[in-house]
């Protein structure tokens, strides 16, 4: 596994979602590592971490991710934070390590759980249901990586289409869509992010069967969705000590408001 490392203090472990990698967390990084040591990953068999993992449900990346921080690197009271499906991967490590998780930051997606089963979340957008699809994303993006993620990044963010709104502006620069499609355009690491979506069935039966976490946890929401997102977080996660909407964003929080981001997390990572 792939990780970027920072900073001198607690640590805090980052964990990405679709579609991006561990450079999604940069925004924020800087500001986490005046007080704690940052350690972002790469989710096994996606950006430029190696090989592939035995399944893409977020229980079994949850163990890749607690074999790297707690057995290799011997951290065993990180603070674990997830973006998308990385934050259900986070919710998978507190569920199953929770002894060895100090904090929980859970980041903009709906838990699939029992508050929601897998053919519900595939009708909440257009995307997932075509994402969960055996080999279809992959004939229909090809080698067209770099153009479909610049058109998709825009419609879930502030003012895009999946919000109500029209807006085609995208909170990526040219050079961090480059960077993404640079990863992303390897058809092994395109098929394992569409295989994030592909395991939602499997994902939904795990947090079923998942023992409610206590660790104290921070719920994030884009703006105007923060009751949506702990409607499906609440009845898995028994201790949110803070939820909050952020303000001027859509789902990618950090890329919208990071200002905001990087002080709600300081502020939850150092109570």
């Amino acid at each position: 596994m792939h990780y970027v490392t920072g900073g001198r203090g607690t640590p805090v472990v980052l964990i990405h979602g679709w579609p991006q990698t561990w450079f999604g967390w940069w925004p924020v990084m800087p500001a986490l590592a005046e007080r704690h040591t940052v350690y972002a990953v790469d989710l096994p068999g996606l950006g430029d971490s190696a090989g592939s993992p035995t399944g893409y449900d977020k229980a079994t990346l949850a163990r890749y991710v607690h074999a790297l921080i707690a057995d290799r690197l011997g951290l065993r009271d990180a603070r674990v934070v997830g973006h998308d499906f990385g934050a259900a991967v986070a919710f998978e490590y507190a569920a199953q390590f929770p002894a060895e998780t100090a904090r929980l930051g859970y980041l903009d997606l709906p838990l699939p759980g029992p508050a929601i089963d897998a053919a519900t979340y595939r009708s909440l957008s257009w995307h997932i249901a075509f994402h969960s699809q055996r080999k279809v994303p992959e004939a229909v993006v090809g080698d067209n990586v770099r153009e479909y993620l610049a058109l998709f990044y825009p419609q879930v963010s502030f003012g895009g289409t999946a919000f109500g709104g029209t807006s085609d502006r995208s909170p990526f620069t040219d050079a961090e869509i480059d960077e993404y499609a640079r990863t992303y355009r390897r058809p092994e690491v395109l098929s394992g992010g569409f295989e994030l979506y592909r395991a939602l069935d499997k994902d939904v039966r795990d947090t079923v069967a998942a023992a409610p976490t206590n660790v104290p946890t921070l719920l994030m929401s884009a703006q105007g969705q923060l009751d949506s997102i702990r409607a499906t977080a609440a009845p898995r996660m028994t201790n949110i000590v803070r939820a909050v909407d952020v303000p001027n964003a859509g789902h990618w929080l950090v890329e919208e408001n990071p200002k905001f981001v990087a002080t709600e997390l300081l502020n939850f990572l150092n109570e």
